[in-house]
């Protein structure tokens, strides 16, 4: 019974998530029924507070790493800690997270014959020797990093679906998605823009990396969702990958300064030493997003940075009180 309405009933891996809240928001907005799958590792009930008592909503606390079985139209496979912090508590957990859910979300989608969505990362670059960095570009990733298993977890995981595309006709979409901030942040994920912006409202030492030189490109996430969208959204000859990002590039040190800027802060900027397997640049190459999806991001750095500091001003006055 499937199909028989506009309507869709879609699957949303992570959903309690950063990421997966925002877009879940999106969906119910245009109408669809989602089923949210989070075992609350680095997903929090707060994000998906708001969506309790609406009929077109579902909370079901599941591990990806086991077999989920439900009738749905679509999935978005999201669910793995994407910050250095959570996913290196466990790599061996990361590693299963995107290998082990990837195959069982794939088997699910095979099954059901549904179109699935997969959310990769920019990490799969690994420290690129190409830049900006193209989708044809095979990356530089250290196999036995600390970094590894998030990075060689979502590379196999991107194996697994287009082995999946090609062997069983499975309907796919990959997005490999830069650094993307926003409201819903984990405020302890360890990740620069909501470290920086924590540390810059409570008055603490702003703390850096190395020199501050490396640089990365910040997308808003309400720009990343509209992009995920686009993509699931986009005809079968599109399976991806499909970089999402915003191409504007910045130092380290010009976000510090920038976040104090908006704050207001007083925090003094603290340098550390570089962790290891760091890449020193990241920068996507959007042309196929351009010209397949016609995305791109609009929301600047400044106007992103302020919706988010508000969120976690608000957060952290909430919790003091």
């Amino acid at each position: 019974m499937r199909n028989y309405s506009p309507q869709k009933r879609i699957l949303v891996t992570g959903g309690a998530g950063f990421l997966g809240s925002h877009l879940i928001d999106r969906l119910l907005a245009q109408g669809n029924e989602v089923v949210c799958a989070d075992n609350l590792f680095t997903g929090s009930k707060r994000n998906i507070a708001h969506l309790h008592g609406n009929p077109a909503f579902e909370f079901i606390r599941h591990d990806v790493t086991f077999p989920l079985y439900l009738e749905v139209d679509q999935i978005y496979n999201l669910a793995c800690p994407a910050s250095p912090i959570h996913y290196q508590h466990d790599p061996v957990q990361t590693t299963k997270t995107s290998v082990h859910g990837a195959i069982n979300m794939l088997g699910l989608a095979k099954r059901l014959r549904c179109r699935i969505f997969q959310a990769s990362t920019s990490e799969v670059y690994g420290d690129p020797a190409v830049h900006p960095q193209p989708e044809s570009y095979w990356g530089s990733v250290n196999p036995i990093g600390i970094h590894s298993c998030y990075d060689e977890g979502k590379r196999c995981a991107e194996t697994l679906f287009f082995d999946y595309h090609r062997q069983h006709q499975l309907d796919i979409k990959v997005a490999r998605i830069f650094n993307t901030y926003g409201p819903r942040m984990h405020p302890n994920d360890g990740r620069v823009v909501s470290n920086f912006i924590v540390q810059a409202l409570k008055g603490e030492p702003i703390t850096i990396y190395g020199d501050g030189s490396q640089s990365r490109s910040f997308c808003y996430v309400d720009d990343l969702v509209e992009g995920f969208l686009r993509l699931m959204d986009s005809p079968a000859d599109l399976p991806g990958p499909v970089n999402l990002g915003n191409p504007n590039e910045f130092t380290i040190r010009e976000l510090a300064d920038k976040v104090i800027e908006l704050t207001g802060s007083r925090s003094a900027i603290m340098a550390k030493p570089l962790p290891s397997d760091d890449p020193r640049q990241r920068q996507p190459d959007i042309t196929l997003a351009k010209q397949r999806l016609g995305w791109s991001p609009t929301v600047q750095l400044e106007e992103g940075l302020r919706k988010t500091i508000a969120y976690f001003d608000q957060m952290l006055t909430a919790d003091a009180a």
